[in-house]
């Protein structure tokens, strides 16, 4: 998936809370923690052959990394206000309750952006298939959902907030 550098990274404020945290975290702690290992390791002496010293670094490399991420999408974010989420139509930071018209089961979709979509706890990325299918859609809504072994015909049964 290659990333244009000014999509919109769209994040309810929790899920912002959360990256500026980790990120506060990797910069003031992480990185001095890091550090301290490669002065730790080059006080061995020869660092050619250091085994530590090769880790640290090799570490040092992943959290600069990893902090250059977090900092991009810091950067991108755009946070879904409450107020800009009107609770008729299905959209990011709402709540969609359906019922699959097949099986008469009913699932409760908490809709995110795709980095905080976490699927085994119901939240759902605005761009996976589900989420895709139902934004836009109100209350009552019929949405029929590509999967790969088929469809799935949705009834939104309500949305909340």
């Amino acid at each position: 998936m290659t990333e244009n550098m000014n999509d919109e990274i769209l994040l309810t404020k929790e899920g912002y809370d959360k990256i500026v945290a980790e990120h506060e975290e990797l910069v003031s702690v992480k990185r001095a923690e890091v550090a301290e290992r490669i002065k730790e390791a080059i006080s061995y002496g020869d660092i050619s052959e250091n085994a530590e010293y090769d880790s640290a670094k090799n570490e040092q490399a992943e959290l600069e990394e990893k902090i250059h991420k977090l900092e991009t999408m810091i950067r991108k974010a755009k946070i879904v206000q409450d107020e800009d989420v009107k609770g008729d139509v299905v959209n990011v930071g709402l709540k969609v309750k359906v019922k699959d018209m097949d099986t008469k089961e009913e699932d409760v979709f908490a809709i995110v952006g795709a980095t905080e979509s976490d699927p085994f706890n119901g939240k759902i990325s605005n761009e996976s298939s589900v989420g895709k299918a139902l934004i836009g859609h109100k209350k009552g809504d019929q949405v029929v959902v590509e999967i790969p072994d088929g469809t799935i015909t949705y009834k939104i049964m309500s949305i909340d907030k």
